[in-house]
């Protein structure tokens, strides 16, 4: 049941591109093209199995755990404008 100006299902709308936005941000960071030999970073030696494993790889599982803990997270929030999530 939606209230006011909303139609039905239009929550599930929102989360449903919200899923769609987080889905294509995670596959715009995936690496494309030829795997490095060496890492960009430290210039160690990336081992076969995890370029073959990675498509494109250019960091070392040290350097690649490095940059994973210091990532942000990108926090969810309603840029479609509902009513509802202006309130809280």
């Amino acid at each position: 049941m939606a209230g006011g100006f909303a139609k039905d299902g239009a929550v599930q709308d929102q989360i449903d591109a919200t899923v769609e936005d987080a889905v294509e941000h995670v596959r715009d960071q995936l690496p494309c093209g030829m795997s490095l030999n060496d890492c960009e970073e430290c210039n160690k030696a990336i081992p076969p199995a995890r370029r073959e494993a990675v498509p494109g790889v250019r960091l070392c599982m040290e350097c690649q755990a490095q940059r994973d803990a210091k990532a942000k997270t990108v926090s969810g929030y309603n840029r479609r404008g509902n009513k509802d999530s202006q309130l809280r």
